[in-house]
């Protein structure tokens, strides 16, 4: 695991696990926020799937039981990161949540970025 810094107010966690949930719970927040149409419930739909499984499968990661189990649970980590941050790109949120969406862009490239750097130093 990365906890290799202490945690404060204006750093990002180390801990991916806690990192990851946080990243989910915030999409859930934002998708609540979303407008009530068909198009912003189905992408607030494939939004919270994706965003979920960053996190849920970091943690099978954690839980492997060989080499090539943890780079394929780290990949699908990575794919759905990608795929929040295409999901987050689709929707149009409401004025005052701009801010959150672009975060949330955000911090899915940098958890597929990390993802990434972790299959190639597992190899």
């Amino acid at each position: 695991m990365l906890n290799s810094k202490p945690e404060n107010q204006n750093s990002k966690p180390y801990d991916l696990g806690k990192r990851t949930l946080k990243f989910a719970k915030r999409v859930v927040a934002y998708v609540n926020k979303l407008p009530k149409t068909v198009t912003g419930i189905e992408i607030g739909k494939q939004l919270m799937r994706s965003a979920g499984s960053v996190g849920a499968n970091y943690i099978e990661a954690e839980e492997a039981l060989s080499r090539k189990d943890f780079a394929m649970r780290i990949k699908i980590s990575r794919k759905e990161a990608k795929e929040s941050k295409y999901w987050l790109l689709l929707g149009e949120p409401v004025n005052d949540q701009q801010g959150e969406r672009d975060a949330l862009v955000q911090e899915a490239t940098e958890l597929t970025k990390i993802f990434g750097a972790i299959v190639e130093k597992s190899k």
